[in-house]
């Protein structure tokens, strides 16, 4: 099939760009530079600005992954036009182009301070521009299907997503990503007392999970996460013993209390039920391999 990947040179895009070249699909992405660099793959800059959208052609299957996802962003103006405004216009240019699948990305941040396993069905509780962007991305999505019957669109809830190929993304990226950096040289810092909770799944089941989405057969929006929580205490125990290291973590407030959660968890039933996904990774083993890919930390330690 003939797929385009938009935000392919981040994180999430680029595992899933380059797993689709490896199955011998056709793979076009957008990207950014100074992102992840996949010289395998035609990638038209600058993402979505001046794109030529002919050039482009037919596509099979949008996996639309590009997205503005700072959480501290609070300019809600500019986080709708990155993430919002964008979004329909791709979809309405893809399906003018005969494009039968989407595959789009939302977030469990949508769920705030919602209660916890999170059930697609619950009320939905956003607590900054970055969530409530991704509650209009859902929606425009739902318009769109009503529109276009005969495009099935479907949406996968990222949890905590954690691997290969998120250093681009700075503070961005992963507590675990960045914890191992701050290991390198200093002291791991966390929020007081290190219990928030968290759902960690790696990148390798969220590409997975992305490609069973390509062969769903009815519309749906999923959870896609490890369906298990990790403290922060807990991940420093698991980098202190992948890392051979044996530091303590020092404590400071949290500086977004009312604009954080503190537990994300995913109930992963519907998942399971709309595209026979079930997360094989659990947390060990997931920042073990991690740890083995190089990307972690530098390929010296």
């Amino acid at each position: 099939m003939r797929c385009l990947v938009t935000g392919g040179t981040g994180f999430i895009g680029s595992n899933l760009a380059l797993q689709l070249l490896k199955d011998k699909h056709d793979v076009v992405i957008t990207g950014a530079m100074g992102e992840q660099k996949i010289p395998e793959v035609k990638c038209l800059l600058p993402s979505f600005i001046g794109i030529d959208w002919q050039a482009i052609g037919k596509i099979d299957v949008l996996f639309h992954q590009a997205a503005n996802n700072d959480t501290t962003l609070m300019d809600r103006k500019e986080m709708f036009r990155a993430n919002v405004d964008s979004t329909e216009e791709l979809y309405k240019r893809m399906i003018d182009q005969g494009c039968k699948k989407i595959i789009y990305a939302s977030s469990t941040a949508i769920y705030g301070d919602g209660p916890a396993p999170y059930k697609e069905d619950q009320p939905l509780k956003p607590l900054n521009p970055y969530a409530e962007s991704k509650v209009e991305m859902e929606k425009i999505a739902i318009k769109m299907q009503k529109q276009y019957p005969d495009v099935l669109f479907v949406g996968l809830r990222y949890c905590n997503v954690y691997g290969p190929r998120e250093d681009h993304k700075g503070k961005r990226a992963t507590m675990i990503w960045q914890l191992a950096q701050q290991m390198q040289t200093g002291i791991p810092r966390i929020f007081k007392h290190g219990e928030q909770k968290r759902d960690y799944i790696y990148v390798k089941d969220v590409v997975t999970a992305n490609l069973l989405a390509a062969k769903a057969k009815q519309i749906c929006i999923v959870n896609c996460g490890s369906g298990e929580t990790t403290t922060f205490n807990d991940i420093i125990k698991l980098l202190n013993h992948t890392l051979g290291m044996d530091k303590e973590p020092e404590y400071f407030d949290n500086p977004y209390v009312g604009k954080y959660q503190d537990y994300t968890e995913c109930d992963m039933t519907l998942a399971k039920e709309m595209l026979g996904f079930a997360p094989k990774w659990d947390i060990k083993a997931g920042i073990k391999d991690y740890f083995e890919s190089g990307f972690l930390v530098p390929k010296t330690i």
